[in-house]
């Protein structure tokens, strides 16, 4: 069971883990054991309430694919018990991202006041600037 907050947890079954073999450097030990860890996490599919779940899909995250699935590959570590806590740990941190709601934007208007006194900055920077120029010949 992995548990993103208080009341919102997903079930062991829901998550599939398989064990890879790891890229990269590493000697013989790369090539002979599977210590990189797969994540797969299908959303659609998945017991989240479904404004969650609809957040998750409307994020632009190339772990999301076009059906839905949320893949994670962790091999960080040599351990793949590491890598696997390491691959909860990611898909925890991205269910949370989607959690909270963002606060709708209230659109305001500035007083007159302020219009009035950004007018007055803006035509005496323009008189200072023309105290600089030339004297005419008039």
């Amino acid at each position: 069971m992995l548990f993103i907050s208080s009341s919102i947890s997903i079930a062991d079954a829901e998550i599939e883990l398989t064990a890879i073999r790891a890229q990269g450097p590493g000697g013989q030990n790369v090539n002979k054991v599977s210590s990189a860890i797969h994540l797969r996490f299908d959303i659609p599919g998945s017991s989240l309430a479904d404004s969650v779940k609809e957040r998750l899909l409307k994020l632009s995250d190339q772990r999301i694919s076009k059906d839905g699935i949320v893949i994670i590959k962790a091999q960080r570590y040599r351990s793949q018990d590491k890598n696997r806590t390491e691959a909860l740990q990611r898909l925890q941190e991205l269910v949370q991202s989607a959690m909270f709601t963002p606060k709708m934007r209230r659109a305001t208007r500035p007083t007159r006041g302020s219009q009035l006194k950004r007018m007055d900055k803006k035509t005496q920077h323009g008189q200072k600037k023309n105290m600089r120029s030339k004297p005419s010949l008039d």
